[in-house]
């Protein structure tokens, strides 16, 4: 029982920082002996090319790895001209003549260390190294095939750009490039993880970004200890402020550029993650959840019509099955009498409690729906339908469920769909509630609403309150929460986040 207590402890024990002290193995002199020790390390992997040639009398190679690179340029512009050229004079000599004459590719990097070499010929780029020199070059031919650029899946408007992010990271630098030509823009390129190796890019503009978050969020990225990088979530648990454990992410994901873009004017910062078609943002607060592209293309009065339509469809989705489980099992009186008696009536009629037949309800509809999620599309098409329509009416019939529990279940799943990104904790939140209100009422309802409510203003984005502007409150800046004020009003510089509590910390600038 002791060591099964110490295996749980180590399991749950944080990391140790990552030792940055690594010892650096360099390159040597004999051409041989590296690519014997570059093919001792891959284990002679069966996608490592190693194109051995002599050189006016000089033995070179050039190393890279298979369908990494693309071999139209592999052999014009770098094998011909190699070939074609008569080189005379020391090792060294001829590797500056072929960075500095021959070659007109302009990603030339010279590099001293076998992890360099690494790093490169696993990015896509090939190695030229020739017999007698310490040093070889790496060059950009990358040529790797990746998905066209296309519409977001997940996150739709109806007016703007069809363009979503990929998974090449410099495609999606260029798309944020390409829509704010400014000199601000700037770009920060850091290696994560110790296996993988994986690129991120932080993307924020200098005249705007305060520099205290951006301190805080290089210390951050430089403190991350993990082996792999394969999705955006990797890195969240790194990026947020530390605290209690909170259903709420303060770290912000979104899969378009403009709404990068639009971010990056207010003082965000975005992180871009090679092999990933999405871009997190920080610092993120709680109100920017309900806020998308479409409300910025509409009129301010339909823009505030859809915010608020926002706010009720999370709490319908939070709150209605629990409570309808608390009224039904402690306050039926409050229910109207045309609507008591229907409710009592399938309660009477079906062999489980209220709050039973509810959180079934509610986890076979999470069933249904991971199934339909992960089966291929036109499969997923065949589970919704008869989950819905042959599952559903089944089990009213038979008895199992009652009608208006049924309803009550559609409802909040249905308006836990308006705001995509708060479904997790929308649909954890469901189920905690339910159990209150099944087991204590509407003081059960009220006190895990109390908590949550405590938790999400405890919480911290960067320093940031969670809530900003909403608490603490700040009259002007709420001209874009509950509602948003026509573009004349906004149009100034930064004005969204300039009377922000907090604006001063993200470094945003009135105007002069």
């Amino acid at each position: 029982m002791y060591e099964f207590i110490n295996v749980i402890k180590s399991v749950y024990t944080k990391k140790s920082q990552k030792n940055t002290d690594v010892k650096k193995t360099y390159l040597n002199s004999s051409l041989a002996s590296n690519i014997e020790y570059i093919r001792r390390s891959f284990h002679n992997a069966a996608d490592l090319t190693v194109h051995e040639m002599e050189l006016t009398g000089i033995n070179a190679a050039v190393i890279s790895i298979d369908n990494l690179i693309n071999k139209d340029i592999l052999a014009l512009g770098i094998m011909k001209p190699l070939f074609e050229f008569q080189f005379n004079g020391s090792p060294k000599d001829c590797l500056d003549n072929i960075q500095n004459k021959i070659l007109y590719i302009d990603d030339i990097t010279e590099i001293k260390t076998f992890d360099e070499l690494y790093t490169f010929i696993l990015s896509g780029f090939a190695v030229i190294a020739l017999d007698g020199c310490e040093t070889m070059l790496s060059v950009g031919i990358q040529g790797y095939k990746s998905r066209s650029i296309s519409e977001p899946e997940s996150d739709v408007i109806q007016r703007g750009s069809k363009e979503g992010f990929v998974e090449p990271l410099r495609t999606n630098m260029s798309m944020l490039r390409r829509r704010m030509k400014s000199t601000d823009l700037n770009f920060e390129i850091y290696t994560v993880g110790d296996v993988s190796k994986t690129e991120i890019c932080l993307c924020y503009l200098n005249d705007v970004t305060s520099k205290e978050i951006l301190g805080r969020l290089k210390s951050r990225i430089n403190d991350i200890n993990i082996d792999t990088v394969l999705a955006a979530g990797y890195l969240v648990p790194y990026l947020e402020d530390s605290g209690g454990i909170s259903p709420f992410r303060t770290v912000g994901i979104t899969e378009r550029p403009d709404t990068v873009c639009g971010k990056l004017t207010e003082g965000r910062i975005a992180i871009l993650i090679d092999g990933v078609p999405s871009a997190l943002i920080v610092p993120y607060l709680f109100a920017e959840y309900f806020q998308t592209l479409d409300d910025y293309s509409n009129r301010p009065y339909f823009a505030a019509f859809t915010r608020w339509l926002k706010f009720v469809a999370f709490f319908i989705s939070v709150l209605l099955p629990g409570i309808y489980t608390a009224l039904g099992t402690f306050n039926p009186e409050m229910f109207p009498t045309l609507m008591l008696n229907k409710i009592a009536g399938s309660i009477g009629d079906t062999p489980l409690s209220l709050m039973a037949e509810t959180l079934l309800i509610l986890l076979v509809y999470e069933i249904m729906r991971e199934s339909g999620l992960r089966m291929p599309q036109p499969l997923g098409y065949a589970v919704s339908i008869v989950g819905g329509l042959v599952i559903g009416d089944t089990a009213i019939n038979a008895g199992l469920i009652g009608a208006p529990t049924l309803m009550v279940a559609a409802v909040s799943a249905i308006c836990s769909y308006i705001i995509p990104n708060l479904y997790a904790p929308a649909a954890i939140l469901r189920l905690i509630f339910t159990v209150a209100g099944g087991i204590w009422g509407i003081w059960g309802i009220s006190a895990v609403f109390c908590l949550v409510f405590i938790n999400l203003c405890s919480k911290t984005s960067f320093g940031i309150p969670y809530t900003s502007p909403i608490t603490p409150l700040g009259a002007s800046a709420l001209r874009d929460v509950f509602v948003r004020a026509g573009w004349k009003t906004l149009a100034g510089k930064n004005e969204k986040i300039q009377n922000m509590p907090g604006a001063d910390v993200m470094g945003v600038q009135t105007n002069g």
